[in-house]
């Protein structure tokens, strides 16, 4: 495959992205047949390796509306962008902001419009946080930056050649959809929504409910059920004795990563997550 692009990279800033752990994550990567990425989010991990043949997948059907209009129509959704930034400013954010309140309206908006949307909103809002309440509404306030790269040429027109030149399969449901068929001889990162460390560490707003005590007990059985099948995995997750406990019988690694994305300010900063592993690096 050709060398890696230095423009693949991700397009939206999402909570719990990868970029401040990738010198942790990706030496920690095996030669495999295929990628699996089962919670894609922002896509760090998948843009750094830009591996040749991948599945990726996740819940927030807006996130892979984004990535399946890059993958198809780039220039479309960047003359979008460039229509938004023209006319962007706080009453205009909120006007776009407000368009899935209306349901039936926003299913019949295209799939260029409703990508270009969720990018504006993105690049725009307060602390780029993409949070929606429970009726699976948009909510982040306007952010007041004073020239956000709304557009993102660059980024838009690289991750499409390599979404086209690759062999990505893109897919929006369940993780464990998404793992079906999986072979031996795949590599599985998964980076679920993390266990909250505290009461008021909880962030379930990328969609509209949460991922739970009972959900990471889910997510810990499919592990055992990859692991059993002879296939790599490697999973990030907060430090938190629960999480600790639950993969006790695999390899558990603390790292410190940098959050940037929290409401208040002085919470930004270092905090310990786990990665756990079932295999020894190559």
């Amino acid at each position: 495959m050709a060398e890696k692009d230095p423009f693949v990279s991700p397009i939206l800033k999402w909570v719990g992205g990868k970029r401040q752990l990738l010198d942790s994550i990706e030496p920690l990567i095996p030669k495999c047949s295929t990628y699996y990425e089962p919670f894609i989010g922002g896509g760090a991990v998948l843009f750094c390796r830009q591996p040749h043949k991948a599945v990726i997948n996740d819940s927030n059907q807006e996130l892979i509306n984004v990535y399946i209009t890059i993958k198809e129509e780039p220039e479309e959704l960047i003359q979008t962008l460039r229509e938004h930034k023209e006319k962007s400013c706080e009453d205009y954010f909120y006007r776009i902001r407000a368009l899935d309140r209306d349901k039936e309206a926003f299913e019949h908006m295209t799939k260029v419009g409703r990508a270009a949307r969720t990018i504006y909103l993105n690049k725009t809002c307060y602390n780029g946080l993409f949070r929606v309440n429970s009726a699976g509404e948009f909510n982040s306030p306007w952010g007041r930056y004073k020239n956000p790269n709304i557009t993102n040429e660059a980024t838009i027109r690289a991750l499409h050649t390599y979404f086209n030149r690759a062999n990505i399969t893109i897919k929006c449901g369940d993780y464990r959809e998404a793992l079906k068929g999986i072979r031996k001889g795949a590599f599985v990162y998964l980076d679920p929504p993390y266990m909250p460390i505290s009461a008021s560490a909880s962030f379930t707003g990328y969609t509209a409910g949460g991922f739970g005590e009972q959900e990471q007990i889910a997510l810990k059985a499919q592990c055992d059920a990859l692991n059993a099948k002879g296939i790599k995995f490697l999973l990030s997750n907060s430090s938190c004795a629960f999480i600790e406990e639950l993969y006790q019988d695999y390899i558990v690694e603390h790292v410190n990563a940098k959050r940037a994305i929290n409401v208040k300010p002085e919470k930004r900063g270092q905090i310990k997550e786990v990665l756990v592993r079932n295999y020894e690096p190559d």
